[in-house]
């Protein structure tokens, strides 16, 4: 699962892969967390851009008012279920982000890590929407990682992007077998925990 992630200055990070930016600025983001406004990459016929659209994404064809919104989907059964085999074929969109929190469960206790690409770059996370929603993609997490949680978002390199987007290509087949970077990770502050906190302290290294 992906359920919280930072993300600063992305209009910085995607100006070589985006024509242009609607109502999106450089600002920062130590907390993204579902049913805000975030930032995500989507192909339209005259390029690509860079908009904003809400976490967590409620099927069109949900009629229930309290159906709770999924920020998350499977790469092992996107192609299957109803929620998104659709979207996958033809909604594909990617999300910007410096880095993600996961938590480890640790006998009743559950202890907050950030995670961020071993060579320090912008992470690409593979998403998919509809309308103004989106959810990211998630596997099963690569073993370095698995002591702490075992899921990962789906992450590709800068330069599988544009392939991802592409519409021609099937993307579950891609995400599957693009290579995936390296991730590194270190124990933060509990204050992460609560989403209205939201500062660069939160991705501190902590050692206890």
């Amino acid at each position: 699962m992906c359920g919280r992630y930072v993300i600063t200055n992305p209009v910085s990070k995607t100006n070589k892969l985006v024509k242009s930016a609607i109502q999106v600025e450089d600002n920062e983001n130590y907390n993204a967390h579902p049913y805000q406004k975030l930032p995500v990459i989507k192909k339209y016929k005259n390029g690509n851009t860079l908009e904003n659209l809400k976490w967590g994404l409620v099927p069109g064809w949900a009629k229930d008012k309290d159906f709770k919104a999924l920020i998350n989907a499977r790469l092992e059964t996107i192609d299957e279920k109803v929620s998104f085999k659709k979207l996958i074929k033809e909604f594909r969109c990617v999300a910007i982000v410096d880095g993600f929190y996961e938590w480890k469960r640790d006998d009743k206790e559950k202890i907050p890590y950030y995670f961020i690409r071993e060579d320090k770059k912008p992470i690409f996370i593979a998403g998919i929407y509809e309308n103004d929603q989106f959810c990211l993609i998630t596997e099963e997490a690569s073993p370095n990682i698995k002591e702490i949680h075992h899921r990962q978002p789906v992450i590709i390199n800068q330069n599988d992007v544009n392939r991802y987007l592409n519409l021609e290509l099937s993307g579950s087949i891609l995400l599957k077998e693009c290579k995936k970077p390296k991730l590194i990770f270190h124990k933060i502050s509990k204050d992460v925990n609560k989403p209205t906190n939201n500062s660069a302290s939160l991705i501190q290294k902590i050692s206890n």
